[in-house]
């Protein structure tokens, strides 16, 4: 009785699963990298020979930077995300309520047009303008 060797060739469906496994492996790998760079560059609290020695860490010993790092600066990764998440959703609040005047009273907004004539900035058919364009809403 002879044994048939196998090959990767005659199961293409495990060669297929392990070319996924492969390729996540790398996208998670590469999302790791990335993820601790722009945590480094992106920290205040260290100066640039520390930024260099981790880096110097990570390029010459890649898995075992990346871990170190990751172990020791976890935690406050995650702090300074949720920091930096938090003052980007202030800074896109404070945006729209300065270009949002709905959240204004029709009074106010016809107040606030009436300073606009009063100071000169428009003209009594700008003024008219916005009266009616408010009172029609």
């Amino acid at each position: 009785m002879v044994l048939a060797q196998t090959t990767g060739s005659q199961y293409p469906f495990l060669e297929l699963v392990w070319t996924m496994l492969v390729f996540f492996g790398w996208v998670i790998w590469f999302w790791l990298l990335i993820m601790v760079f722009r945590d480094l560059f992106r920290r205040h609290d260290i100066s640039g020979w520390g930024k260099a020695g981790w880096t110097l860490l990570v390029l010459v010993l890649p898995f075992l930077g990346v871990l170190i790092y990751l172990i020791a600066q976890g935690r406050q990764m995650g702090e300074r995300n949720i920091k930096e998440a938090r003052s980007a959703q202030a800074q896109f609040d404070e945006y729209v309520r300065s270009v949002s005047k709905s959240g204004e009273r029709p009074t106010e907004q016809i107040a606030h047009a009436k300073q606009l004539l009063d100071s000169g900035a428009i003209t009594n058919e700008e003024y008219e303008a916005l009266k009616r364009k408010v009172l029609t809403h």
